[in-house]
């Protein structure tokens, strides 16, 4: 478990980026950071792995103030996925995703071979073990940064807006495959970006925030999505603008969600979940229209 208790940064230019901050991230679960540029999100994303320090306030791991930790040593325990995936442009793919085991003093033959099998996990062929960064595509490299943040198998993900730079059919794809990581790796996901849909989408929990580092609400996709706490939070997700407006049709073979064009934007199941390749609209809704969850996993 990941706690902030009245966590503070002001830069030295004056700047407060997180003002009197407090969360509890639960383990083994994904909570999604969302909001606009200068919202705090990825201040408080680096905080945890003393990326940057806070000004006053506490950030724990398990109990412990990670400021009791070595930077060092801290960083290379726990995964972290930025966006352009950060790869090294001199070093083969094999060689990013065994950089962090190689400084922990694994070996060069046991630190290729994990890496071969987390590029299976991340769905890459291994045939692309020998190439550059610059010989792939943009999916294909947040594959690879993926597979980098697993490689000491952590039991903290960070992910920063990892999915940000490619387009939206791969982002749809690499959502996906971070869904399927979880439900097989177990892990412990802070994910930070600025897209509502994508927060939905993943998120078990969800803290929505204004400027400043200032929550707006925070709580599960269907409890945002049926109660928004104000009109920012309303704004914010669509609901103002009637954007997330979907309705059940019974077909022959079941029962669709159907937007106000007519057009098929999702499937449920019987449980009542979003089968998967639904749209992102049609699995961020489900919970305002059938009250059904819309955490990740149920929805994948």
């Amino acid at each position: 478990m990941i706690e902030f208790r009245s966590v503070t940064k002001q830069f030295p230019d004056g700047t407060v980026a997180v003002e009197d901050f407090s969360l509890v991230i639960p383990s083994r679960e994904i909570t999604v950071l969302v909001g606009s540029s200068g919202s705090g999100k990825t201040t408080i994303l680096r905080m945890i792995n003393r990326m940057v320090d806070p000004t006053s306030g506490t950030v724990e791991i398990d109990g412990e103030d990670v400021m009791s930790l070595k930077p060092v040593q801290l960083r290379r325990s726990i995964g972290y996925v930025m966006q352009n995936s950060g790869l090294l442009p001199h070093r083969k793919v094999v060689d990013n995703i065994a950089t962090v085991p190689l400084l922990r003093g694994e070996k060069k033959r046991d630190a290729r071979e994990h890496a071969l099998e987390l590029m299976d996990t991340v769905g890459l062929e291994r045939s692309l073990a020998d190439k550059y960064p610059s010989q792939l595509s943009g999916g294909q490299q947040q594959r690879v940064g993926v597979a980098r943040g697993l490689a000491v198998n952590p039991n903290i993900l960070l992910m920063d807006e990892p999915f940000g730079a490619v387009d939206p059919i791969v982002r749809d794809e690499l959502q996906n495959e971070l869904l399927h990581l979880q439900r097989e790796l177990d892990k412990t996901v802070v994910f930070v970006t600025h897209d509502i849909d994508e927060a939905f989408r993943l998120g078990t929990q969800v803290v929505i925030f204004r400027k400043g580092g200032i929550v707006a609400q925070k709580g599960t996709p269907s409890e945002i999505l049926s109660n928004p706490a104000d009109e920012f939070v309303a704004s914010f997700i669509g609901a103002d603008r009637g954007k997330r407006a979907l309705h059940i049709e019974q077909t022959s073979t079941g029962s669709v969600l159907v937007d106000s064009d007519g057009r098929t934007a999702g499937v449920l199941t019987p449980e009542g979940s979003i089968s998967e390749g639904s749209t992102s609209e049609a699995r961020a809704t489900t919970a305002q229209v059938v009250g059904a969850p819309a955490q990740g996993e149920e929805a994948s």
